[in-house]
């Protein structure tokens, strides 16, 4: 049998390196996680996951050590070794200047962020969700890659597939709160039906970054909810009342 092929997104920000922003396609999972579920924590098959790694570290850095974290929705970034899948630290970012190794971070809706310095050779792939974007998390993983040597205006980062504005209802409560940060935060919000807003989840991050006077960004526009095809969304899933929902992975090393 012939391998359904991986897709590979890859942002121009990134060229020269090893990196790619996977969906769904070119996996083994089948029922409602069908394709390339990377999912520790799903009730997939982990036959099924682990082939599903396997293939997707292959198709953006072949032999290297694929190696991701716990994630909790935190703001924390470590540094990445080679630790064991369930040895795997809670965090939500990781960063490395070693080759040998591919950074990989899931997601299924929030959005991933993948980091370089070309010049420096250091690396750093970040999980940002809503709570993790609110807390600093993209800040905190610019901030590990300078502690290897990167250059804060050599960095460029990309942002990938993630729930868009159009998809994404949120609360009173939920704009309050980035309000209270920073009356600027308006900005990412639009009124939906009453009392609800849509969030901009991909610009919120974008200007997160900015912020930070990074050397470059690029944001990809490309909605989770509204392509189950080729995406999978933990939202999408909810709505539809299913049971177990599936998560891509976004991944980055050094050549």
């Amino acid at each position: 049998m012939v391998e359904a092929a991986v897709e590979v997104i890859r942002a121009e920000a990134l060229n020269g390196l090893p990196h790619g922003f996977l969906g769904r396609r070119g996996g083994v999972s089948t029922g409602l996680v069908a394709g390339l579920n990377v999912g520790l924590g799903s009730a997939d098959d982990p036959a099924a996951v682990a082939e599903n790694r396997r293939r997707a570290a292959a198709a953006v850095l072949p032999d290297a050590r694929l190696v991701t974290c716990y994630q909790v929705h935190s703001a924390l970034c470590v540094e990445a070794g080679e630790w064991a899948d369930d040895a795997r630290p809670h965090a939500d970012a990781l960063v490395t200047n070693r080759r040998g190794l591919v950074l990989g971070i899931l997601t299924a809706d929030c959005a991933p962020v993948l980091f370089a310095d070309v010049q420096a050779g250091v690396v750093g792939a970040a999980h940002a969700g809503w709570k993790g974007a609110f807390g600093g998390i993209c800040e905190e993983t610019i901030s590990a890659m300078e502690r290897l040597g990167a250059r804060r205006e050599d960095i460029c980062a990309a942002i990938g597939p993630c729930i868009a504005q159009a998809s994404y209802e949120v609360d009173e409560a939920f704009r309050d709160r980035f309000l209270a940060q920073d009356s600027a935060r308006a900005m990412h919000f639009v009124a939906g039906r009453e009392g609800r807003w849509q969030f901009d989840l991909e610009a919120y991050v974008s200007v997160r970054l900015a912020e930070s006077a990074i050397g470059r960004i690029e944001r990809l526009g490309l909605d989770t909810y509204a392509a189950p095809d080729r995406f999978y969304s933990f939202r999408r899933s909810t709505h539809r009342a299913e049971p177990d929902y599936g998560r891509q992975i976004s991944l980055i090393g050094l050549p």
